[in-house]
């Protein structure tokens, strides 16, 4: 008997009004596929509702036409800038309101666990990360810019939680 794996393609955010990162990554059984990446950039000159508008539209496209299974973003982490992490929020919002919107299930990771994800340390630095993301998904060149790494990141980490997700539930014994 064969068992076959249908493919799973998850849709990495790495979210921020002046760079928002776009990673798209299929699964089938363990393997990782890079499907494609980019990075959306913004202008301050910009109004902020219209930096809004311009990434939830590309959220949107990407949505259509790659058509993920989920979608992997990561939690808002708020450091010594408030007026920052407000305006990360804010493209975060846009992002999951979009997936949602579209019945794309949002799956949210903190950094560290991103970190502990990819490069099985919770403080790896940027370089470390980005690093491992060229190992893990077979890419001969790291992706560029590092916003596009991180949202494959993400779609890595939410790769290796749905696996761990599928040997637990394997590995629960029916009671009664």
């Amino acid at each position: 008997m064969f068992v076959t794996h249908a493919p799973l393609r998850i849709f990495g955010i790495d979210p921020g009004t002046a760079s928002t990162g776009f990673g798209i990554v299929d699964r089938v059984g363990p393997l990782l596929t890079p499907v494609w990446y980019d990075c959306l950039t913004t202008s301050p000159r910009e109004a902020p509702a219209d930096r809004l508008v311009r990434i939830a539209r590309a959220v949107r496209e990407i949505c259509e036409r790659m058509r993920p299974d989920a979608m992997a973003i990561e939690e808002l982490f708020f450091g010594a800038n408030a007026k920052a992490a407000l305006a990360v929020g804010q493209a975060r919002g846009v992002c999951m309101v979009v997936c949602a919107e579209a019945g794309i299930p949002v799956f949210e990771y903190t950094n560290s666990a991103i970190k502990m994800a990819v490069s099985g340390y919770g403080r790896a630095d940027k370089s470390q990360v980005m690093e491992m993301v060229r190992v893990q998904l077979k890419m001969t060149e790291i992706p560029k810019p590092d916003h596009a790494a991180d949202a494959l990141a993400c779609a890595i980490t939410h790769a290796g939680s749905m696996q761990v997700g599928a040997l637990v539930a394997r590995s629960r014994v029916p009671i009664g």
